[in-house]
């Protein structure tokens, strides 16, 4: 159990720090001594646990598109659990999916959750487990819908997993709008989601005001 522990710990540490140096620049600057030390952590041990400098990008590039959603899935499930009203859970949705701007870190985390994508195409191991990533994501957003569909806060007439699917690709469609000279007002975005998950495009928001 030690072992397994002091394992958990040098993976930790080297994609903390791999990760740290994706935020500020290009991958292609990554250098694994330096990596080792800011870390600590012997050249030995990082081939090791990660098995190449590649394998120890894409565990980076994976726990980044983790904790890119991680934190916004947390908010939702709050709300699916504790919104009183329909209009109180679609608050945060609008806040979270999509609705600000390129500017700060909303942009900046669908840029990097943008960034981790691309790569993935290109790199098989990597699109492995960002896929598993996305569906695990899919999968616990789906649960969260349900929960709001099972208190009043959403429509009922679309499964939970769809629902998700479809947010998500709208969330991350909103990487197109930051980078165009012409994108759509923040609010009319948002409005477009919401209206997903209304079921206001079908005549029916007065069912949920």
């Amino acid at each position: 159990m030690a072992k397994q522990q002091r394992s958990v710990a040098v993976m930790r540490a080297v994609t903390d720090a791999v990760i740290e140096r994706l935020w500020s620049g290009d991958e292609t600057m990554i250098r694994i001594p330096e990596v080792c030390a800011a870390t600590g952590v012997n050249y030995g041990s990082v081939y090791h646990h990660f098995g190449s400098r590649e394998g120890v990008i894409d565990a980076a590039y994976t726990e980044l598109f983790r904790r890119a959603v991680g934190g916004d899935l947390a908010t939702l499930r709050r709300a699916a659990e504790e919104a009183c009203a329909p209009r109180d859970f679609l608050g945060v949705v609008r806040a979270l999916g999509g609705g600000a701007s390129s500017a700060g870190a909303a942009g900046d985390s669908r840029a990097m959750r943008a960034r981790v994508v691309a790569a993935a195409l290109v790199r098989p191991e990597l699109r492995t487990s960002v896929g598993a990533a996305i569906g695990a994501t899919t999968d616990e957003l789906a649960e969260i819908l349900a929960t709001a569909q099972r208190r009043g806060l959403l429509r009922p007439d679309r499964a939970p997993r769809v629902l998700a699917a479809v947010l998500e690709t709208l969330i991350f469609g909103r990487v197109l709008e930051d980078l165009s000279d012409a994108p759509v007002e923040s609010s009319e975005w948002a409005q477009a989601i919401e209206d997903l998950l209304t079921g206001a495009e079908a005549g029916a928001a007065a069912s949920y005001a």
